[in-house]
């Protein structure tokens, strides 16, 4: 099994901003029995070669950094190369094609000196997957471990056997959707003719599935591009199967994203459940929601719906992890009104914590049941 980068310690001088050291070359994980990583004299390693890397920020006890860490991190990147294009609130996408050749290092090695300097600067770790588009590099970054790398040269190595579900933009409903027609895993989605997906999914729908397939992505990465969703994620001491404590973390999650987007000004459309198990395997269920919103109440309670709807019995849950999607302006949505005193007093309450945190920190105002 390939071992992960293991940077050296970073180097602290009195006095002055701390600097990454030079980072030796190291062994990682890669998905193509023959990827070889390309040395400092060809750092592009061919036209398949991983140019584009998706970075997973992690700081102590596995959790996303907060806004001001971000912001650092971003700027980070931006050292590395400027088409840096931010993912939610603990992640981005950075195209290196441009900084193969300035660095001398292929995509593995700049990886290395990130997370180098990550740890160094702000403490924080990185989980890392790069690939040769945005699609791979997303999908690498969820399979990588922590503190690792994950590097795919080949696009047909790497999709062999995964489930349809896995390809990043296909949803369970599109999922369940191929799998009716026995279209189960990437293998037989890419062997699908293309009139046949656009038969089943539309033209438009057909056609990117049919390319995702085959590890085709003509999505770019853009600077500085408005970030469409926000996620948190909350990571057990330990292998968890207490339901109650899972159905704690979503209260937690939910009043984190749903305090996020009123600060910003901002509701969402649906909402995205992410459970990681013991054995690293995860499920993903998403769900539309009746009226765009960033109300903490109604985004616990869709989210307690999406935990029922697994029916985990005795699993082992590592991690959750929710995500608010299809975010828009707050002024742009509309409210239901209803004859219900009960709703117009939790939402009145909801300002009123809002400014307590907002004054006296996050955790001046939480549920009882998290105090506890």
């Amino acid at each position: 099994m390939s071992a992960p980068y293991v940077p050296y310690a970073p180097h602290m001088s009195s006095g002055s901003a701390p600097s990454a050291p030079p980072v030796p070359s190291a062994p990682y994980t890669a998905d193509a029995p023959d990827a070889s990583a390309g040395g400092a004299d060809t750092p592009a390693g061919g036209a398949n070669a991983p140019t584009v890397l998706c970075v997973r920020f992690r700081g102590a006890g596995e959790e996303a950094p907060d806004g001001a860490a971000f912001a650092g991190l971003l700027g980070m990147l931006g050292a590395v190369t400027p088409v840096v294009e931010a993912v939610g609130r603990d992640a981005a996408l950075a195209d290196v094609s441009g900084a193969l050749r300035y660095f001398g290092r292929d995509a593995a090695g700049l990886a290395a000196l990130i997370r180098v300097r990550a740890l160094a600067l702000y403490g924080v770790d990185c989980v890392i997957g790069a690939g040769p588009n945005p699609l791979l590099a997303r999908m690498a970054a969820l399979e990588a471990g922590s503190g690792t790398t994950l590097v795919v040269e080949g696009a047909a190595e790497f999709l062999a056997g995964r489930p349809v579900a896995a390809l990043h933009g296909v949803g369970p409903a599109t999922a369940r959707i191929l799998c009716g027609y026995g279209l189960d895993t990437v293998d037989r989605l890419a062997a699908a003719p293309l009139a046949v997906l656009q038969r089943i999914l539309g033209v438009r729908t057909g056609r990117e599935v049919h390319e995702k397939a085959r590890g085709i992505d003509r999505t770019r990465v853009v600077p500085n591009a408005a970030a469409r969703s926000v996620a948190g994620e909350r990571a057990f001491p330990r292998d968890e199967l207490d339901r109650d404590r899972h159905r704690r973390a979503l209260l937690s999650l939910a009043g984190e994203l749903g305090a996020r987007m009123r600060r910003d000004g901002q509701v969402c459309r649906s909402l995205t459940l992410t459970v990681r198990y013991a054995d690293r395997t995860t499920t993903t269920r998403t769900r539309v929601l009746s009226e765009p919103t960033a109300h903490s109440v109604s985004l616990t309670g869709a989210a307690y719906r999406l935990l029922d709807v697994l029916g985990l019995q005795r699993a082992r849950v590592r991690a959750l992890a929710l995500r608010a999607e299809g975010l828009v302006p707050a002024e742009r949505a509309a409210h239901q009104l209803t004859f219900d005193s009960a709703d117009d007093k939790a939402r009145r309450l909801e300002a009123v914590a809002d400014r307590a945190r907002a004054k006296y920190g996050p955790r001046a105002v939480i549920p009882g049941s998290l105090a506890a």
